[in-house]
C-alpha cells in the first residue's frame, strides 16, 4: 500500500498499463524482463478487438512472418500465409501466457489524473490505484466514426459500422452501400461481392498496394527496403502521414491485391465520396476518377520503388510493369444524387474508421488537434506514455512487425522515469 496525497491508503504499482492488446503486452514483457512491478488493466479480455471487431472471413494483410512480438515470432507452418481472425487472437493470447503478463481482465480504467507530486491516480471499475508511470496501450481507435448524415437516412435502411460487420448473411436481402474504401471498406466490399450481393462502394482517398510484384510479396520488398523502419521524422510527409489511410489489399484466399476497377467490370457499382444523405437519397461527389487515379499512382509508385531497388542491388527478378486501368468511370457531370430505393439498397456499411477519445486522461498531453504530444511514445507529461498508435515512430509501429521495438523504448523510458523519481522497481503490494 501507499498513501496518495488524499490520505487514503490504496494499492500502488510503479507502472500501470492500460490495455491488454499486443502493444500493452509487449511493454509488459519488457518490464518483467527488467524486474519492474506493474499491472495491465484490460477492459474486456486479451485480444478482444481481434475476436469482436473483425468479420468472419478476415485475414491479416501482412504475411504471418511479420508477426514478431518480443521473443515470440510466428512459428506456424505457413509463414507466407495470412492468419485469420481467430488465429491472430490465439497468437496474442499465447504471447500473454508466454510472458506471464499480469493482466486484470474485465477491469475498465475510467479516469487517470496526474498529481503535482508526481503520482498518477488511476480510477478503475474495481477501485482506485496509484502509479509512478502510466502506459496508454489502447491504440487510437476508441469510438466509431459515423458521419452525421447517417442520422438523416430512412430508418428502414439497416446501418452498421465495420466493427460490427461479420458476414453477408448478417444483412437483409438486397443491395449494400459500403461507404469508405480503406482496408476494411475494400475488403468488406469484396466479401459482399464474392457472396453475390450487389455492392455500391463510395470510394475515398485510400491508396492501394500490389500484393505480389516481380516474384515476391510487396511486403517482403518493402521490408528489405527498410520502409517499415523509417522514422516518422525522416518521412517526406512528416507527421501528416499519420492522417493517411492504409493501403488496401487483402490476405484472403492466399492473398491478392484489390482492384476496384476490376470489381466494376464484374458488376460492383463505384461512386465518389458520400457527401449528403436525406431519406432514401444520398449524394456522391464527382471525384471517383480522381480517387481511383490517385490510388493507382501510389500502386505504381511502390512498383517503381521496387524496380529501382532491384536495379541498384543487381538482383534477378521476373519482369515488372505498371498497372494499366481495366475500367474507367464515365465523365462526371457534378455531384450524383442517388436513389437508394430504386437501386434496391437495403443496408449501409459505414467503413469510416474510428475516433480517439482521451477524455478520461486528466493531463495536458494533447496537442491542438487532440493528438498526444510525444516522441516515440514518451509524452510531454513526465511518466505518461502511449504505444500502439499508427506511425508512433515508424510505419511498423501499429503492426506486429514494429510494436515490439517501440515497447522496449517505452519500457526503458519508464524505468528511467522511476529511477529519476527514486522509486523502487519491484514494489508489489
Amino acid at each position: 500500500m501507499d498513501i496518495f496525497p488524499s490520505g487514503l491508503r490504496v494499492p500502488h504499482h510503479p507502472v500501470v498499463i492500460v490495455g491488454g492488446g499486443q502493444a500493452g503486452l509487449s511493454v509488459s514483457a519488457y518490464l518483467s524482463g527488467r524486474g519492474v512491478d506493474h499491472v495491465v488493466f484490460e477492459k474486456h479480455a486479451i485480444a478482444h478487438s481481434w475476436r469482436a471487431q473483425r468479420w468472419d472471413s478476415f485475414r491479416l494483410v501482412t504475411p504471418n512472418w511479420q508477426c514478431r512480438l518480443p521473443g515470440f515470432p510466428y512459428r506456424g507452418g505457413d509463414p507466407y500465409g495470412f492468419m485469420g481472425r481467430d488465429d491472430v487472437a490465439g497468437y496474442v493470447e499465447a504471447f500473454a501466457r508466454r510472458v506471464r503478463a499480469p493482466v486484470r481482465e474485465g477491469v475498465a480504467v475510467t479516469r487517470i489524473a496526474a498529481d503535482a507530486m508526481g503520482w498518477f491516480e488511476v480510477e478503475t471499475s474495481e477501485g482506485r490505484v496509484t502509479a509512478d508511470a502510466v502506459v496508454l496501450a489502447i491504440s487510437g481507435y476508441h469510438e466509431r466514426r459515423i458521419p452525421p448524415v447517417a442520422q438523416r437516412l430512412n430508418p428502414s435502411i439497416t446501418q452498421i459500422h465495420t466493427s460490427d460487420y461479420k458476414s453477408p448473411d448478417q444483412l437483409p436481402a438486397g443491395a449494400v452501400l459500403v461507404v469508405g474504401s480503406g482496408q476494411s471498406g475494400a475488403q468488406i466490399a469484396e466479401d459482399l461481392h464474392v457472396a453475390g450481393r450487389k455492392v455500391h462502394l463510395a470510394v475515398g482517398s485510400a491508396p492501394r498496394c500490389p500484393r505480389v510484384y516481380r516474384g515476391r510479396d510487396a511486403v517482403e520488398w518493402l521490408d528489405d527496403l527498410g520502409q517499415y523502419d523509417l522514422p516518422i521524422d525522416r518521412h517526406p510527409k512528416g507527421a501528416a502521414v499519420r492522417r493517411q489511410a492504409n493501403h488496401y489489399l487483402t490476405g484472403r484466399s492466399g492473398g491478392h491485391e484489390i482492384d476496384l476497377r476490376r470489381f466494376a467490370t464484374e458488376g460492383m457499382a463505384l461512386h465518389g465520396r458520400l457527401v449528403e444523405a436525406e431519406g432514401g437519397h444520398v449524394t456522391f461527389a464527382d471525384d471517383l476518377a480522381r480517387n481511383l487515379d490517385a490510388a493507382d499512382e501510389v500502386y505504381n509508385g511502390i512498383c517503381e520503388l521496387i524496380d529501382n531497388h532491384i536495379v541498384e542491388a543487381d538482383l534477378k527478378a521476373p519482369p515488372g510493369g505498371r498497372y494499366a486501368p481495366v475500367w474507367a468511370p464515365p465523365a462526371g457531370e457534378g455531384e450524383d444524387r442517388f436513389d437508394l430505393g430504386e437501386a434496391g439498397v437495403t443496408s449501409v456499411v459505414w467503413a469510416t474508421g474510428f475516433m480517439a477519445d482521451w477524455s478520461f486522461v486528466d493531463a495536458p498531453f494533447l496537442d491542438e488537434d487532440g493528438y498526444p504530444r510525444h516522441r516515440r511514445g514518451v509524452t510531454s507529461v513526465d511518466g505518461l506514455f502511449v504505444i500502439g498508435l499508427p506511425w508512433l515512430h515508424t510505419w511498423g509501429s501499429g503492426r506486429f512487425a514494429g510494436v515490439g521495438r517501440d515497447a522496449e523504448h517505452v519500457a526503458d523510458a519508464a524505468v528511467r522515469r522511476l529511477a529519476r523519481a527514486g522509486r523502487p522497481l519491484d514494489l508489489a503490494i
